[in-house]
């Protein structure tokens, strides 16, 4: 039975969810799928990493961190940096989840690269790497005969990406069209409760799903990568964020919802791509959705996308609430799916 050497680098709300999760579905793995593993390495933004060839306390981990402690005490070995962490942790599988950035992917890119290389499968929930590298790191990965996935980058948990590698053979995507920002469609949904755009956005922040500077989400920003690692990855078309059209959610008025709820309609922020020849037209922007459409019915911070393919007029996949622990789970299949 292979026993595998985990490496998480990033360690935040998914970082902890998964390794919580890893201990949940541990005797699972091994019954069911064959596989056991240990932890030989943890890196954190701010509380510090640990390497431990022979396996670590991933579970103490968690309960350090959240209590503001540094992981230094349980290394076995000096870690420099995020780069020295991946050269010495010895890890078979890498779990890539530090912050995205939006405008170039890096240093995710580089962290990916860089397992690869040292021949890990490399796993991400950074959505950076998948719109601003997919092809030289898919091309990277085969050449070292090693899988770099990424399902939990777009709906989290949801059987996106895996879907249309495995379960849709020779389907051509023409387009899609839902709801892929969570934050906003909870902000929309309680500003028809009565609130404010500013009152509904300080919830969002008190329930984690809103950064302290919200900008990424209310202006779209989050829903336009998304859209564009759809497209780069499902069409085969490279595209970035900065390709999208978009709008986000600023300008939209109690008054506007108001008179939507009137006329049996709501504001959503609608993110869409069309296949057009050889190139792709994507948005995301605030539109009224009448009851008649799938997006009506979605609510919280739960999302939706509609897939149109030559193939299946319509597929529509629903996420409802998702959270730190469905992100985990997409990372734990994509675990799973690598190695056996």
């Amino acid at each position: 039975m292979p026993r595998y050497k985990l490496a998480l680098l990033g360690f935040g709300n998914v970082g902890r969810s998964l390794a919580l999760l890893l201990q949940r579905k541990e005797a699972e793995l091994r019954d069911r799928y064959d596989i056991t593993f240990n932890v030989t390495g943890i890196a954190t933004g701010r509380h510090g990493a640990a390497i431990c060839p022979d396996g670590l306390d991933y579970v103490r981990a968690v309960k350090m961190v959240e209590a503001g402690e540094s992981l230094a005490d349980l290394s076995r070995l000096p870690v420099q940096d995020n780069f020295d962490f991946l050269r010495n942790c010895g890890a078979d599988v890498l779990f890539e989840n530090t912050p995205v950035n939006h405008e170039t992917g890096q240093p995710a890119i580089n962290h990916l690269h860089l397992a690869l290389e040292l021949g890990m499968h490399a796993i991400t929930a950074n959505k950076g790497p998948v719109v601003h590298a997919y092809r030289d790191l898919k091309k990277f990965s085969e050449e070292h005969n090693k899988k770099f996935y990424f399902e939990s980058t777009v709906m989290d948990g949801a059987p996106i990406f895996s879907l249309f590698r495995s379960a849709l053979p020779a389907a051509r995507l023409l387009g899609l069209r839902g709801i892929l920002n969570s934050t906003t469609n909870l902000i929309l949904g309680r500003m028809e409760s009565g609130e404010s755009f500013d009152v509904a956005v300080q919830y969002a922040q008190s329930v984690g799903l809103a950064e302290t500077d919200p900008s990424a989400d209310v202006d779209g920003w989050d829903a336009a990568i998304k859209v564009a690692a759809l497209v780069t990855v499902l069409m085969d078309i490279p595209f970035i964020p900065q390709q999208v059209d978009r709008t986000g959610i600023r300008l939209i008025t109690p008054e506007m919802i108001a008179q939507a709820k009137a006329q049996g309609k709501r504001w959503k922020l609608v993110c869409s791509a069309e296949r057009q020849a050889d190139s792709v037209k994507g948005r995301v922007a605030p539109e009224l959705v009448s009851s008649s459409s799938p997006l009506y019915s979605v609510e919280g911070s739960s999302s939706i996308v509609e897939f149109h393919t030559d193939t299946l007029s319509s597929l529509s996949i629903v996420e409802g609430n998702p959270g730190p622990q469905t992100t985990a789970y997409g990372l734990l299949a994509d675990f799973i799916n690598a190695v056996r």
